[in-house]
């Protein structure tokens, strides 16, 4: 018997209600560390979608979730007590439909996304929704100006598979704070974790009927309406830059409003002064969290060439040492990739690795057992023009690349079409933070630094995405801007 037994079926919350697909359909809850069905989930309909479109819209213009700050705040806190409450059965449930090691539920997993909704709720609580510009006299006309901070309307929440409650979190959270209602379709792969949000929002709080809903389709066609239906205001989505510029295509006719957190392939830069030793094995590290299933982790070790044998075998010799486990035992940092067809997306690059001259330190093959298995995988040979070096390939592979110096190992960083994360590493805090202010992404760990936080805004340049989520940035996202004007 599992922590998550006692939960209850996952389920559409539409309407205020809890819900099935409205023809009955459900489909299989796989867990990927073994195969095995853990539950069913409604495959919701084009009608749901509708319904759940209507709802938040309904509730966004005839109720006062927009105007009222108090209500947001206190069905916020109950949400976020109730979380707690049932915080070890969410976890268990994560590492099981997930297949996200244990360890990082005080992390990424639960913790830090469950401190990011309190947190928001607390900015919401004291935000200045409303500035006073002063008197001005544009045109001669003497006038007091104000600037006041006013929801989008209906955001619709697109979220993917590999750390969906902070994802989910992350955008519910700062939408709903700013009086947003919100319909949050989740990534097939991971709907039972989005539905038990929408169980709790029904169960434990005074959210009126429609402000939050959760619908549940396989089928990106239903998806899709989230994007071109003129009652969505907003299309706030994380996953593929593949993905991401259909969604922005899509929403463009309606000129809704998009936040889009693409993909990444983050450099981890090691200076000719640094541990080189201590760094690789720190990226081959990260590279293993969670299968490499993280936008954000450096997936380039850019190491000074006169160290690169040095790099690699410490690099091979981590990840040999770190392996792959059940993510329910408590050592495990590398667990399986969410999919079949992920695992052979992953065995697709290691072809392309060895079509394009490079080899394998370790690794290199996906596993033979029951579930999804890839092997932690180091990447020698090749240079920052391969498909390894330039594709987000979203599984435990680490490509190590060299560099000739501080400017030609900025230059590697910032070929590539994405601007996600990265990090620096030098003797000389003055030297990396030279480096790290040439490199274009939108979050860097200096010498080991962390920028992972509720208050610290996260997103990227270039085709990492437009748009920041978390901090007040990221609650900002969600608010539209409106001047008004009256004689003084």
């Amino acid at each position: 018997m599992t922590a998550f037994d006692a939960l209850p079926a996952a389920q559409q919350l539409i309407g205020g209600k809890l819900v099935g697909a409205s023809d009955g359909a459900s489909y299989p809850i796989l867990n990927p560390a073994d195969g095995t069905e853990i539950g069913r989930a409604p495959d919701g309909t084009a009608a749901d979608m509708d319904a759940a479109i209507a709802a938040a819209r309904k509730a966004f213009d005839e109720t006062d979730w927009s105007t009222d700050r108090e209500l947001r705040v206190r069905c916020l806190r109950q949400l976020h007590q109730a979380l707690l409450d049932e915080a070890d059965a969410f976890r268990a449930l994560t590492t099981a439909e997930v297949g996200m090691p244990s360890f990082m539920m005080t992390a990424a997993g639960f913790d830090v996304p469950v401190d990011g909704l309190k947190w928001v709720t607390d900015l919401a609580e004291g935000y200045e929704f409303e500035s006073d510009l002063g008197v001005a006299s544009p045109m001669g006309i003497p006038s007091r100006r104000t600037v006041r901070r006013e929801p989008v309307g209906v955001v619709g929440a697109i979220t993917p598979w590999n750390v969906p409650t902070q994802i989910n979190l992350a955008k519910i959270g700062p939408a709903l704070a700013a009086g947003c209602t919100v319909v949050l379709k989740p990534a097939p792969d991971t709907p039972w974790v989005a539905a038990e949000l929408g169980r709790l929002v029904a169960e434990h709080t005074d959210m009126p009927a429609g402000v939050f809903n959760v619908v549940t389709p396989r089928s990106n066609d239903v998806a899709a309406m989230l994007t071109t239906d003129p009652r969505v205001d907003m299309v706030s989505f994380t996953g593929s830059t593949a993905v991401g510029k259909a969604i922005m295509a899509a929403a463009a006719p309606t000129l809704k409003k998009v936040f889009l957190e693409l993909g990444g392939k983050s450099a981890a830069i090691a200076l000719d002064d640094a541990d080189v030793a201590a760094v690789a094995g720190g990226t081959a590290f990260a590279a293993c969290i969670h299968a490499g299933q993280g936008c954000a982790i450096t997936t380039r070790l850019i190491v000074p060439r006169e160290k690169y044998d040095e790099a690699v075998q410490v690099a091979a010799a981590t990840m040999e040492s770190i392996g792959i486990k059940d993510p329910a035992d408590p050592g495990a940092i590398c667990g399986p990739v969410i999919s079949a067809v992920q695992r052979e997306r992953v065995a697709a690059y290691f072809d392309v690795a060895l079509a394009e001259g490079g080899s394998f330190a370790t690794g290199g093959a996906v596993v033979d057992r029951p579930g999804n298995w890839v092997q932690p995988t180091v990447v020698a040979g090749l240079d920052n023009t391969s498909r390894l070096a330039q594709e987000e390939i979203f599984g435990p592979v680490l490509v190590v690349i060299p560099h000739d110096g501080d400017d030609d190992a900025v230059r590697i960083a910032n070929e590539s079409p994405y601007g996600l994360s990265g990090s620096v590493d030098s003797g000389s805090l003055e030297r990396a933070r030279a480096v790290a202010a040439r490199i274009r992404t939108g979050t860097l760990a200096v010498n080991g630094g962390v920028w992972f936080s509720p208050d610290a805004p996260f997103g990227g340049y270039k085709q990492s995405g437009i748009g920041r989520e978390m901090g007040v940035a990221g609650f900002e996202e969600y608010l539209e801007t409106k001047t008004i004007a009256e004689p003084a």
